[in-house]
């Protein structure tokens, strides 16, 4: 292999390689950025959530307190009057449904029996152990309480407060229960994001007992879950299986493409009073404003680190051929020709190239004029006898 060869190419490798190291250390740094930034957006989205049913639940309780508060309920609980709970609360309860999306209002009497459903009166006198943990517990500790629970006319945030009679005796409770719909579509107004409740269908078939047929169709099964209510239900049925959601004991997240774009999809289960799963809400986020960045900076470092490789490719040639091969050819062709024994032609050294090898140009320029004016040797005559 000759210098001419080996040298440019060693030069020009080490190039690629510092320039190919540096491009992809960067887009590792970039890449980062890029997933800093989307957990980010999963902490947002997951903070939305806790903040919107948090609020929804501090909602109804403070709703709930409010009826609880006056004498006629009081009165009206501790005598088990379901006539005149009726005639008072009706009319707010219509109110209330229609412009605050409260789906569910109802009195219970101790331990946990239904006294009276404002959404449905005709149906009472039900034990409501079975099933709704946070009406027992408001009953036994005579404090209000507030959380998720299906009840007979479906899921619902609810508000439970105690109802004590006029003598300050425990008698009973009271509860607010917000529906999910209101909540998820006044979020998605808010923040732009999609959300979607997914309830696990054994327990609806078994406790919301009044809940309307149609959603528990076969449109709307996702394995073991129902799809209650969703922002975008193209977009819920493309993001979440039944694995994903069967899966989820604590918030968890993922990014998945769908509908030609990657979306950020947040799982949060969704738990009653006694800790027990009721299903898993779903938030999700387009993600394809950081994706593009992100592909569009890999296609910005892939071409600079192209660019930048032929330039100095380019340079090492131009630089190693011109100041170093050229001159190098011609001491050569000069001390080829010393060797042969011809003392003539000599190219005199020239400021073109670099100052070292103009001198190495001299050096050969004297041991040249040193051979031309040195005297031949003789051979000593031979003695005769």
């Amino acid at each position: 292999m000759t210098f001419r060869r080996s040298a440019p190419a060693a030069i020009i490798v080490a190039v690629v390689v510092v320039i190919a190291g540096v491009t992809f250390a960067s887009s590792r740094l970039f890449g980062g950025l890029t997933a800093a930034v989307e957990t980010g957006q999963f902490q947002l989205m997951q903070a939305i959530v806790e903040r919107a049913l948090r609020g929804a639940g501090d909602d109804a309780l403070s709703r709930a307190e409010l009826v609880t508060a006056l004498p006629t309920t009081r009165q009206a609980v501790a005598a088990k009057d379901r006539e005149r709970l009726l005639a008072e609360y009706a009319a707010m309860f219509a109110g209330q449904k229609e412009r605050h999306g409260v789906d569910q209002a109802q009195f219970h009497v101790l331990p946990a029996t239904s006294l009276l459903r404002l959404q449905d009166p005709a149906t009472f006198g039900d034990d409501l152990t079975p099933f709704r943990p946070i009406v027992v517990a408001v009953n036994r500790e005579k404090a209000a309480r507030k959380g998720l629970a299906i009840a007979r006319n479906g899921p619902a945030i609810f508000g439970v407060a105690p109802v004590t009679d006029m003598q300050g005796q425990h008698v009973g409770s009271f509860e607010f229960g917000l529906e999910f719909a209101p909540l998820l579509d006044g979020l998605k107004a808010s923040y732009g994001l999609d959300f979607t409740v997914f309830m696990e269908e054994k327990r609806l078939r078994e406790f919301a007992r009044g809940l309307n047929p149609a959603v528990l169709s076969e449109q709307n099964r996702v394995g073991r879950f129902i799809r209650f209510h969703t922002t975008n239900g193209t977009l819920a049925k493309a993001l979440a299986s039944d694995a994903d959601l069967s899966s989820v004991a604590e918030p968890t997240h993922y990014v998945r493409g769908a509908l030609g774009l990657p979306y950020g999809v947040l799982l949060m289960p969704l738990v009653d009073g006694a800790g027990e799963p009721l299903g898993v809400m779903m938030a999700t986020s387009d993600f394809s404003g950081s994706r593009a960045a992100s592909g569009r900076a890999l296609v910005w470092q892939i071409c600079i680190a192209v660019f930048a490789i032929v330039l100095l490719a380019g340079i090492t040639l131009v630089v190693i051929r011109g100041f170093l091969l050229r001159p190098l050819e011609v001491l050569q062709h000069r001390a080829g020709a010393l060797a042969a024994g011809e003392r003539k032609g000599m190219v005199e050294p020239t400021d073109k190239f670099s100052k070292e090898i103009d001198n190495l140009a001299g050096y050969l320029e004297k041991i040249a004029k040193l051979a031309e004016t040195k005297p031949a040797e003789t051979k000593p005559a031979e003695s005769k006898p």
